[in-house]
């Protein structure tokens, strides 16, 4: 077993000392936390791979600190939690918050080799580098939806979500995905025609993601509908999303109407970041945290007066832009405490690249073929992302949807020529 970076927190020293000398054993690197406190500075420092986190402490117990991890986005590793006198609801309500598993103490070495080996394996599932619902706060936008997809995630059945491009859609598809199962975000279109059950196949007990559906042509559509029809057999869930709601989808006729009628059934609006600003300081803590942990960059935290700036800020590129935004501030602050005055700095500067005047008064001619309308299109949609992310190709994969070499060619065929 390769070795792992374990944060070990207890506030008993014997345990502590016990845990770490059988850890270290093993061939791991294990790092100490005797409260709650030094567990949270710990975490920030560097994320570790596996943390085993003690139930009741005195300052705050092991449940709580769980929560606070989740709410934040840094949950991004496998927490067991350890309990001497732990009942089965505590076990249950650490489960539902993330927890990995449930120690009781005193604990047998078999039993902790065994879960920790599982733990490690886990940890290969786990995304790192992406932000998820857990990282938005608390607000009643938010709480409302999660509970509205909780109670979709029950069934397999389609779902259609409806939300601005660059914002949370596809975490909200992801929200939805169980556990350690495929997870296929189609953006060869030619497979709903040509392969529907190779797809289907991949995905088997997972999630199929159709992202703008509305960039589907009629027998694409089609396809897609056959798709849906047989996804059941395969335990799929089929989860679309456009930008366009259905009073526009029906007006301009975009969609076929079988289609748009197996879609409007299971239509969920996705509230766009201007509708619950309270949650940008928790979600710009959650980017940045992630953001080190990707580039090995040095940590920089955010004062009240910066937070305050940016959830002031109107956001018409909606999570993209907050996420764009939030690495220049990681990147070009000289302090390592982010201000209101760098915060300002970095907004000037996007505002002065004319974000939301892109987005809002695109000259796009209307008066073409189909074909060519797209093609300008997509030509203004990736030379906005470009300008936002600094030419960041891995981003604009993420962004876009598209894998590296079908962004390349698309590209390449939009004649638009990638700087440095």
């Amino acid at each position: 077993m390769a070795s792992r970076n374990i944060l070990v927190v207890d506030d008993e020293v014997g345990i502590r000392e016990l845990l770490s000398d059988i850890l270290r054993d093993e061939g791991h690197q294990v790092r100490l936390a005797e409260n709650a406190q030094v567990a949270r500075d710990e975490r920030l420092r560097q994320r570790p791979d596996l943390v085993l986190l003690d139930i009741w402490m005195p300052d705050c117990d092991g449940i709580s600190l769980l929560k606070e991890w989740a709410n934040a986005g840094l949950l991004t590793m496998p927490v067991i939690m350890m309990s001497g006198h732990g009942t089965i609801d505590t076990a249950i309500e650490a489960t539902r918050l993330g927890a990995f598993d449930f120690l009781e103490k005193p604990i047998a070495l078999q039993k902790l080799l065994k879960t920790v080996g599982a733990a490690i394996k886990h940890t290969e599932h786990l995304a790192h580098t992406e932000i998820n619902l857990s990282s938005f706060g608390k607000s009643g936008v938010i709480q409302e939806l999660k509970q509205r997809l909780e109670q979709l995630a029950r069934h397999k059945n389609t779902l259609f979500l409806i939300g601005k491009k660059g914002g949370s859609v596809p975490l909200c598809a992801k929200f939805l995905r169980p556990q350690n199962t495929p997870w296929v975000a189609l953006t060869e279109y030619d497979k709903l025609v040509s392969a529907p059950m190779e797809v289907l196949e991949q995905a088997r007990e997972g999630v199929v993601f159709v992202d703008e559906v509305t960039r589907l042509g009629k027998t694409e559509q089609k396809g897609l509908g056959l798709l849906i029809a047989k996804s059941e057999k395969y335990g799929v869930r089929v989860i679309c999303a456009s930008e366009f709601g259905l009073p526009q989808l029906i007006e301009k006729t975009m969609l076929e109407q079988s289609l748009l009628q197996t879609l409007a059934g299971a239509a969920v609006k996705v509230p766009c970041l201007d509708e619950h600003k309270e949650d940008i300081p928790d979600l710009v803590n959650a980017m940045a945290t992630l953001m080190v942990e990707a580039s090995k960059i040095d940590y920089k935290s955010f004062d009240v007066a910066a937070l305050n700036a940016l959830r002031n800020t109107d956001w018409p590129g909606d999570l993209d832009e907050l996420e764009a935004v939030v690495q220049n501030l990681l990147m070009t602050s000289l302090s390592d405490s982010i201000t209101q005055a760098d915060v300002q700095r970095v907004l000037a500067d996007f505002q002065g690249q004319g974000s939301e005047s892109v987005q809002h008064h695109m000259p796009l001619n209307l008066d073409q073929p189909l074909r060519e309308a797209r093609d300008e299109f997509e030509r203004y949609y990736f030379q906005y992302h470009m300008r936002l992310i600094k030419n960041n190709m891995s981003r604009l994969s993420e962004i876009s949807g598209l894998e590296r070499t079908h962004l390349y060619r698309k590209l390449k065929q939009l004649g638009i020529k990638i700087k440095g």
